[in-house]
């Protein structure tokens, strides 16, 4: 697949230098770029795509119900209807909406990873923005107050550690609990394709991981929310009340292009596809592109220094990546901007062999997944969801061998989850 390079608004003109055989590439990051949310993904068969209408779209389908309801929306900059927002689409067909709440990156999409945000009021609109990433998690009583309905609409990545599905368990919790309604304008999950991973033991319950799922579940936003009240997980075993707008023409197995970035470091198809797998570095004491235009895309650290030909620095980047992980310091590794994602629809599985690979490369074994090195590492075990993977790695256990202790695990969550399915 051909490396998509994606323009970041920013303050200033930066540059990112990757080395590769000795070779240097600069990339500028252009501040003029009108659109610094498009996501281009040449790769992807469009005429499989031609007749999917995403939920939100369907606005015949939801607008007449919500005629006379006060509405609040927990949306971010995926949540768009063609060209404009979806609040702003809403708004001028006479919906009235009266709050608007923000997952992690916030509302306007320009927060980075972990970052808190705060309450503000959207300039654009004038409405009230609710962060659900600063000092609460969830709509308070008072914030649902004034609101009838409320609108959950966010693009979703379809993977376990991805945080937008907490978010929507947490409103959906909060609303069931002050017995209002959600309607959730569903959307295609990229790597929906497929399931795999160990399923999250509890004991690793976080912030990135709260239900007992897969790293990759399998599910969009629509069908997640009907597990959640299925299995009766949300707090107390509340049900909330939920209608969900299906996407038209879609499956499961529908190439889908996203017409905007996910999140700050999601900036490119090829990124979208490798999450799953290469957000597992995030728990070892390698960079994984954090502070370069190639997040998720590339991995490496300055110890691995002759293993490895290509290099790249990590600088800091507002919005995306201020304290990088080596910050300015050259990382040696591998370069998966050019793997071919296909991949992963013909084995259906994440890939555990560069983990393995770079586990066997480093010099420094004692320290490769040693969360205390850095604030900018997580804990493999939050990430993974087990507790037995560190000891596989470092027991030097084969894939097959670590897939093996997925089981039966795995086999039972892929039976439960055809119950809560809204396409093939």
């Amino acid at each position: 697949m051909k490396s998509h390079v994606i323009h970041i608004l920013s303050s200033a003109l930066l540059a990112v230098s990757l080395q590769a055989c000795g070779s240097s590439t600069k990339i500028a990051f252009n501040p003029a770029v009108p659109n610094p949310y498009k996501v281009k993904a040449e790769n992807i068969d469009k005429t499989k795509t031609e007749e999917l209408r995403t939920g939100a779209e369907q606005t015949e389908l939801y607008v007449p119900y919500l005629k006379g309801k006060r509405v609040g929306m927990v949306v971010n900059p995926t949540s768009i209807i063609g060209a404009e927002t979806t609040v702003d689409s809403l708004l001028a067909l006479g919906v009235k909406v009266v709050k608007i709440f923000g997952p992690e990156h916030g509302f306007r999409g320009n927060a980075s990873n972990g970052t808190s945000v705060n309450d503000e009021i959207d300039t654009k609109t004038g409405i009230k923005v609710v962060s659900l990433y600063g000092k609460h998690s969830a709509p308070t009583t008072a914030d649902l107050a004034d609101i009838d309905i409320m609108i959950f609409d966010i693009q979703d990545v379809g993977v376990r550690f991805y945080t937008y599905i907490n978010t929507l368990q947490h409103v959906m919790e909060a609303c069931a609990a002050n017995k209002k309604e959600v309607l959730i304008l569903d959307r295609p999950n990229p790597n929906g394709f497929y399931i795999d991973g160990p399923i999250l033991d509890p004991q690793h319950k976080s912030g990135i991981g709260l239900k007992p799922i897969p790293i990759v579940h399998g599910l969009t936003v629509g069908e997640y929310a009907q597990m959640l009240n299925g299995e009766g997980w949300l707090d107390n075993k509340l049900k909330c009340k939920i209608k969900v707008i299906k996407i038209a023409n879609y499956t499961h197995d529908t190439p889908y292009e996203l017409p905007v970035k996910p999140s700050p470091n999601l900036n490119t198809a090829q990124s979208i596809l490798l999450y799953p797998t290469t957000c597992l570095f995030e728990g070892t004491y390698l960079n994984h592109g954090r502070g370069t235009l190639f997040p998720f895309t590339i991995v490496g650290s300055p110890f691995l220094k002759g293993k490895y030909n290509f290099s790249f620095t990590p600088k800091s980047i507002k919005g995306m990546s201020e304290s990088p992980l080596f910050m300015n310091q050259v990382c040696y590794g591998l370069d998966l901007r050019d793997y071919d994602v296909d991949e992963f629809r013909k084995t259906k599985q994440i890939n555990l062999g560069w983990i393995i690979e770079l586990y066997k490369a480093s010099p420094n074994k004692a320290d490769f997944f040693n969360s205390k090195l850095s604030n900018q590492m997580g804990t493999i075990e939050r990430l993974i969801g087990v507790s037995s993977f560190r000891g596989q790695i470092i027991a030097g256990k084969s894939e097959e061998e670590i897939r093996a202790s997925w089981e039966p695990g795995l086999s039972q969550y892929k039976s439960m989850r055809k119950k809560y399915l809204l396409y093939p």
